[in-house]
């Protein structure tokens, strides 16, 4: 990784990398930014076209669509070390690479290309949370604070030096949805700040503490069963952690049930076992868990539309006394 504090005169050339609806707000912020304090996009890359929906239609990132309509030249590699794509990046010749959940590991032939580096948006105060996941993981763990890093990319996993820092809250009833929504602006904006004060040379990166990492990566498929039991509120926090997807999910007999929303209740249970169903209301399904009950309150049958509780019981019985599972009762 080559870096050179205040080494652009002109408006520096910036190549932007990002996939999904949370990199928006960073590249509109670099294109509504002022070119001279901060530089201009001259290049956009991200994912290839995917299948979406019940039709399996190929479908557009949102980074695409944004860049699309922005007028600017657009690279979609299959692989990064693709000679093409690389040969295409060079043309450019950008000055600094910002990249926001890109979806990809950047090799170091791409790292080493631009003279300010590559410059990273990570939601999460590093060095906790590095991995593809540190939103989800955040919420699923119980944190009450989060926010927003950026980094000089180095070829290790978010383990580069970092620039800026920008805490936020979590608050008790947020989605992944909802503090993804929060963040993405937050790291718009200090995508902005961060790239003007490299370029008039005021910030210096900062190496992380190794030792305090924690990791977030993907999630597997075995992180989204409900395990009963466990305490209602770390239920609820994984609840909450995996809205809007890919969704928490049990099972009410043969039955696959993904819960969209729940929340723990000090309602006492201490003598049924874990996952039986206490009660079954227009209010919600009252279920036992390993401490605490859990009041669900939204869920999603397997095929089937997104119905709160009282909806669902109005074409289902559901016995109390029944146990909900990680896996189908025969």
């Amino acid at each position: 990784m080559r870096y050179h504090a205040g080494a652009m005169a002109n408006p520096t050339r910036i190549v932007f990398m990002g996939t999904p609806e949370f990199a928006v707000p960073s590249l509109q912020a670099l294109l509504d930014a002022d070119p001279e304090a901060v530089g201009r996009v001259i290049g956009v890359v991200t994912q290839p076209d995917r299948p979406k929906g019940r039709g399996q239609q190929l479908a557009a990132p949102p980074i695409k669509v944004l860049a699309q309509h922005a007028g600017l030249p657009i690279l979609q590699p299959a692989k990064m070390k693709d000679p093409d794509f690389l040969d295409a990046v060079r043309g450019w010749a950008p000055d600094v690479i910002a990249v926001t959940a890109f979806g990809r590991i950047l090799p170091p032939v791409v790292l080493d290309l631009p003279p300010m580096g590559c410059v990273n948006v990570h939601g999460s105060l590093l060095p906790k949370y590095r991995g593809a996941a540190p939103i989800q993981w955040a919420v699923i763990n119980g944190e009450t604070e989060t926010g927003i890093t950026t980094m000089l990319m180095d070829p290790g996993l978010d383990t580069g030096p970092m620039l800026l820092q920008e805490t936020a809250p979590i608050h008790p009833t947020d989605t992944a949805g909802d503090l993804a929504a929060r963040l993405a602006p937050l790291g718009g904006r200090l995508l902005v700040e961060t790239l003007a004060k490299l370029k008039n040379g005021t910030l210096r990166p900062m190496p992380q503490d190794h030792a305090e990492a924690t990791l977030a990566p993907l999630l597997k498929k075995e992180d989204e069963i409900l395990q009963w039991e466990n305490e209602a509120v770390a239920l609820a926090n994984r609840i909450r952690g995996l809205t809007p997807q890919p969704g928490a999910y049990t099972y009410h007999g043969m039955e696959r049930w993904r819960v969209w929303r729940a929340q723990p209740v000090s309602v006492g249970c201490t003598e049924a076992q874990p996952g039986t169903i206490l009660e079954a209301t227009k209010d919600g399904l009252r279920i036992a868990t390993g401490n605490g009950a859990l009041l669900i309150r939204e869920i999603q049958p397997a095929g089937g539309k997104r119905l709160s509780v009282q909806q669902y019981l109005a074409g289902h019985h559901v016995a109390v006394g029944a146990r909900l599972a990680p896996s189908p009762a025969e």
